[in-house]
C-alpha cells in the first residue's frame, strides 16, 4: 500500500468535498465526496469513504462506499469492505468475497462489449449464470 506522501491529493476522514476532481497520479479519499472525478491515474477509496460521483479514471480501488456511474480504463479492485452501487464499466474486475455490488457491471475489452461473443453474464444470488 502507498504511504500518504505518495498521493497527489488526500481527502482524510471527516473531509467533505463537493465539485470536480481532476488529477494525475494517485488520489486517496477517506472522507465524503460528491461530484465528478476524472483522471488517467488511480483513485483509491478508503473504508470510511462515501463517494457519490461520475467517475472516469484509469484504475479504481474501493474499500468504502461509492454510488454513481464509473468508467474505468484499466482495472477495478473491490475489497471486502466495499459497497459499489450504480453502473461499472471496466475491462478487468477483481472482487473480494464479502464486497457488495448493486447495479450493472459491463466488462469491456477495448471497444468491443462481451455481448459480441454471444455470452451475457448475469449475477443472481452470488452465482454467475451465462445466458446464450
Amino acid at each position: 500500500m502507498m504511504s500518504k506522501d505518495e498521493f497527489n491529493a488526500f481527502l482524510g476522514t471527516g473531509t467533505i468535498y463537493e465539485g470536480h476532481l481532476n488529477f494525475s497520479g494517485a488520489v486517496r479519499i477517506d472522507g465524503q465526496f460528491k461530484g465528478d472525478i476524472e483522471s488517467d491515474g488511480t483513485l483509491i477509496l478508503g473504508k470510511d469513504a462515501k463517494v457519490q460521483a461520475t467517475v472516469h479514471v484509469g484504475q479504481l480501488i474501493v474499500s468504502g462506499c461509492i454510488t454513481g456511474e464509473m468508467k474505468i480504463a484499466k482495472k477495478t479492485i473491490i475489497h471486502k469492505t466495499a459497497r459499489l452501487i450504480g453502473t461499472l464499466n471496466t475491462p478487468v474486475l477483481v472482487m473480494e468475497e464479502g464486497a457488495v455490488v448493486q447495479g450493472t457491471v459491463n466488462m469491456l475489452q477495448g471497444d468491443a462489449a462481451i455481448q459480441s461473443v454471444g455470452l451475457v453474464g448475469e449475477l443472481s444470488e452470488g452465482k454467475v449464470e451465462l445466458i446464450e
